[in-house]
């Protein structure tokens, strides 16, 4: 029988909707990982689920979405090139229908590679606006002394008492064109080597164990085999989306801390990956490099989970109008 061809125009829109989906479920988990990894010295959040509600209180509920933007605009093509890319080396490397399991983690590898070029300066920019309500937090209030100021003797009816002045927020546009004219191009690159540690092994992890997962599920009758229903691609993408969230956790620390712009009083700067593990372990110890572990999976399970379930459904080639 022969193989089905895969169709990358469908592939991309596959990819691209299950993105948008997943994120818009998820990115408030991602922003408490985001400040939750930033943490060095003043701990402005107890937990995942204390830093959102301090962002609720702090920022409003669409606080929780600051940099989400950035995220929807660019994970169309991030999502799609990593899915579709994989799916490409999955058909190159198989033979006779049937792929091994070094040929499963050579694609994911090659999947995880190509998302690079888009997840960089995605990241980039969405840490800095993500960030920004953690290092406004740490900002002292001023205290009624310091905020009295001399001036004209007071009149009958006292003025409200003024608040104090926020510095205006960062935005994607202001942070790009920061970058591009202090550092060129490779300023929104800044961190890809880290990304690339990042996104690589938790390719070679989710894509192989996704797969046998959802075989499991998978019947065969006469020579057409069946597909997994939707709930077990669910469930095996939640499971393996975690299990590689964990597992690259340590380089996801490091890449968030190279990749972040703007540092709290007395929080470290780094000159690259091993001077960023060195300072880390030196300073944090070792359970630094799993800050943020739960909010992470928690972000990812779902996010792979629904991801896998719309690009199961097809809409790429019901789009084209591949189905018949």
């Amino acid at each position: 029988m022969a193989e089905k061809k895969v169709s990358l125009p469908a592939k991309l829109i596959n990819g691209g909707v299950a993105g948008l989906v997943g994120v818009t479920c998820v990115f408030p988990i991602d922003l408490a990982k985001t400040r939750l990894q930033n943490q060095q010295g003043v701990q402005v959040y107890k937990g995942m689920l204390d830093c959102l509600a301090k962002t609720i209180r702090s920022e409003g509920y669409f606080g929780c979405y600051r940099g989400a933007a950035v995220n929807l605009t660019l994970v169309t093509p991030e999502k799609a090139i990593k899915l579709a890319a994989n799916d490409i080396f999955r058909q190159k490397l198989s033979r006779d229908g049937h792929l091994p399991l070094w040929g499963e983690v050579l694609a994911g590898c090659g999947a995880g590679t190509c998302q690079v070029v888009v997840t960089t300066p995605m990241e980039m920019l969405k840490i800095q606006l993500q960030d920004a309500g953690r290092l406004a937090a740490q900002r002292p209030v001023p205290t009624p002394a310091q905020a009295a100021a001399p001036g004209p003797a007071p009149s009958l009816v006292a003025p409200p008492p003024a608040r104090p002045s926020q510095p205006p927020r960062p935005s994607a546009t202001g942070i790009t064109v920061e970058l591009l004219k202090t550092r060129g191009l490779a300023g929104l690159y800044r961190g890809a080597g880290a990304t690339l540690m990042r996104d690589v092994p938790f390719s070679m992890i989710y894509f192989p164990l996704f797969a046998n997962l959802n075989a499991l599920g998978v019947e065969k009758v006469g020579n057409v085999q069946t597909r997994a229903p939707f709930w077990q691609s669910f469930v095996a993408g939640c499971t393996a989306g975690s299990v590689a969230a964990v597992a690259v956790t340590p380089l996801d620390v490091i890449k968030t801390r190279l990749q972040t712009l703007q540092k709290g009083e007395g929080e470290d700067t780094y000159r690259g990956i091993i001077d960023c593990t060195r300072r880390i372990l030196r300073r944090e110890g070792p359970a630094a490099f799993l800050k943020g572990a739960t909010c992470r999976a928690l972000v990812i399970a779902p996010l792979f989970g629904i991801a896998q379930v719309v690009y199961f459904l097809g809409v790429g080639e019901a789009v084209l109008g591949l189905l018949e």
